[in-house]
């Protein structure tokens, strides 16, 4: 890899023995990927991964010890992904007995460490930290170190920024240092599309549907999607963005997919349209009958898969604002035709903690709240992480959780029915 001289000066110890551990760790890194250079991260704020104060995770506080008594602090301030637990969420005592006791007993410390380190602010915890209630939205072309999977999508092909699906902790050494190795999704090469997928479907597909069946089709490739135009414009609103959130988290989770490019409404297909496609692309067409196979694939790995669900979560990634309002008006019709109060199964709806402060502003929250219908800033996946939570039957229209837990998938209007109406 070549370095400039300023570069090698950090790895060679002349900004102190911690750089020069960070700076040979990116090198590392960077060779791995057969990497050529290293490139100047050009974003205002950084995005961490690990929020979570695992006891296990150890080496992590360690590392961040070190670093901090260093004297070295982030080169950026950064956000980083959801706190773990919420005390309004459901659960019983053994549950919280476990959360609190065994596995997450280090969060107030981690919090103190990110603190010190350049967390943006105390409520700087969400996985969509680009809405711009967090704040955390990269511009155009911004070089990123981020390696939350469905921000570092979103960041890709919402925004036009670059970045590659870093692991976690390479992000804040990015940040500390300030460059990242030039690979992958940082090259105009490895941004061209190797896939093109023709959506040939009678109705608007389901967001997380179509993103799990082109993530598992493609795998880490670069898609060009055709034909979702038409059903979400080709204007990024708040509508067509909240849509590509959480098609681009189900690319991102049920594959591994750090970009995509969908015609006459992504920057960049917008603006080179089909040259973003590499000669030999292959191709997928995915009509109503294959987004039918794909949904009846999923397993379903509840102890009994014919329990009531007891729980439901919708949020991950986390809800935007029109999101909200939009479940909001759902909920009440729905619970309007049932003859119902309140929703049948306890729910939660989970966005970041901006969000959450706006939304409750609103005439919707008390809305919500009369439903029976919880708000929450927590990570779904890391509630679902509770050994005695894993086993409980729990729903949900997130693809990303159904891929990394028990959770058992539904679409929005599938599991709107189950909790207004109640069955499964």
């Amino acid at each position: 890899m070549l370095l400039t001289k300023e570069q090698q000066a950090i790895l060679d110890g002349e900004k102190g023995e911690t750089l020069a551990k960070v700076m040979k760790t990116l090198v590392m890194y960077g060779e791995a990927f057969e990497a050529e250079k290293l490139v100047p991260i050009t974003s205002k704020y950084n995005h961490l991964v690990t929020s979570f104060g695992l006891k296990v995770m150890s080496p992590v506080y360690d590392l961040m010890q070190q670093i901090l008594d260093a004297g070295v602090a982030s080169g950026q301030k950064f956000s980083v992904d959801p706190r773990p637990i919420d005390k309004n969420v459901p659960a019983n005592f053994l549950q919280n007995l476990v959360f609190n006791k065994f596995m997450y007993t280090k969060q107030d410390f981690y919090e103190e460490q990110l603190e010190k380190l350049g967390l943006m602010d105390k409520n700087a915890f969400s996985c969509t930290c680009y809405m711009d209630e967090v704040g955390n939205v990269p511009e155009k072309g911004d070089v990123l170190s981020w390696a939350e999977s469905s921000a570092v999508v979103y960041a890709n092909s919402v925004l036009g920024a670059r970045c590659n699906r870093n692991s976690g902790i390479i992000d804040i050494m990015g940040s500390i240092v300030g460059y990242v190795p030039y690979f992958g999704l940082l090259t105009d090469e490895g941004r061209k599309a190797t896939w093109v997928v023709k959506v040939q479907t009678t109705k608007k597909p389901e967001a997380q549907l179509l993103g799990s069946a082109i993530g598992m089709k493609v795998m880490e490739d670069v898609p060009y999607v055709i034909g979702l135009d038409k059903w979400i414009g080709s204007e990024l609103n708040d509508s067509a963005k909240a849509y590509l959130k959480d098609f681009g988290a189900a690319t991102a989770s049920n594959g591994a997919v750090g970009l995509y490019h969908i015609a006459n409404l992504t920057p960049e297909a917008v603006e080179l349209g089909k040259n973003l496609i590499a000669e030999g692309a292959k191709e997928y067409i995915i009509d109503d009958a294959e987004l039918e196979r794909v949904k009846k694939s999923y397993p379903v790995i509840w102890k009994n898969p014919n329990a009531a669900p007891k729980l439901c979560f919708v949020g991950c990634p986390h809800l935007s604002m029109e999101q909200l309002k939009d479940w909001t008006d759902k909920i009440e019709k729905g619970l309007k035709e049932s003859g119902k109060k309140k929703v049948v199964i306890p729910t939660v709806l989970t966005a970041a903690p901006g969000v959450l402060e706006t939304f409750e502003k609103t005439e919707y929250a008390a809305r919500l709240k009369a439903t029976g219908v919880i708000t929450s800033y927590i990570c779904p996946l890391m509630y679902m992480n509770n050994p005695l939570c894993k086993t409980m039957p729990v729903i949900t229209s997130s693809n990303k959780l159904r891929t990394y837990t028990s959770a058992r998938y539904y679409t929005d209007d599938e599991i709107l029915s189950a909790i207004t109406k109640g069955g499964k």
